[in-house]
């Protein structure tokens, strides 16, 4: 029998000052989804000199600063899904994404006010910086109100344009022998749930979805593999 798929989860984890060495790991933020991409910009600081419009041909630029580099993603909680034991008596979504608004609440530091420097790691992708914004969208209400699912976008800058840091991974974690991972394809139109209801496992409908970092399981793409038994492997 094939061993249990282990799926990696990202994760946010706080730096000291200096960007140095992560701290206070009792803040530790896992995503509960993964998500769907992770977009990286770069941009330099330029500037036109004074008097380059009166030069033939266009005006020359020159470099006036330090570059910046900037992460931007998108999170999803729900607590109607499968939780961790620790959050197995959460009803409010907010009790989940506290944890990641941590990560730009300001603390003092001597006479000013900072958020604390945060690292974002996903397998081998890491990034180093500081939270720029982030904006929570709450969007499922249970009948006396309680929000039960948000989703966070989520934009960290650092002031200077490096070379990609890459985090160490554990040999071979999260890789299932070759042939041992039986994919099943959405057809076109259909959704997790009718799928999971035809192999008789309409129940197990959440945890397929979590398995599989499924973010909308309404509205899959046709032809995208799913991993029907990921969620009985655990």
């Amino acid at each position: 029998m094939p061993e249990p798929v282990k799926l990696e989860k990202a994760e946010l984890r706080q730096l000291d000052e200096k960007f140095e060495h992560e701290i206070n790991s009792e803040r530790n933020a896992p995503v509960q989804f993964n998500p769907e991409s992770l977009k990286v910009s770069f941009a330099n600081q330029l500037q036109t000199p004074p008097g380059a419009g009166d030069q033939n041909g266009p005006p020359a630029r020159q470099f006036v600063g330090a570059g910046t580099t900037k992460l931007s993603l998108t999170l999803w909680f729900d607590v109607t899904a499968e939780l961790p034991e620790k959050y197995k008596n959460t009803n409010d979504v907010r009790q989940l994404t506290q944890r990641v608004a941590y990560f730009i609440t300001p603390a003092k530091k001597g006479d000013i006010f900072l958020p604390p420097a945060v690292r974002f790691v996903w397998g081998s992708f890491q990034f180093d910086g500081l939270m720029e914004s982030l904006e929570e969208s709450l969007e499922f209400f249970s009948e006396d109100g309680r929000p039960l699912r948000a989703s966070m976008t989520l934009n960290l800058s650092q002031q200077k344009i490096t070379d990609f840091a890459f985090a160490k991974l554990k040999s071979g974690a999260g890789l299932p022998a070759p042939g041992t991972r039986p994919l099943t394809q959405a057809p076109t139109g259909s959704t997790l749930q009718g799928m999971a209801a035809s192999q008789g496992k309409g129940d197990n409908w959440q945890s397929i979805a979590q398995a599989n970092n499924i973010e909308n399981p309404r509205r899959l793409q046709p032809g995208q593999l799913i991993d029907m038994n990921a969620a009985l492997r655990r």
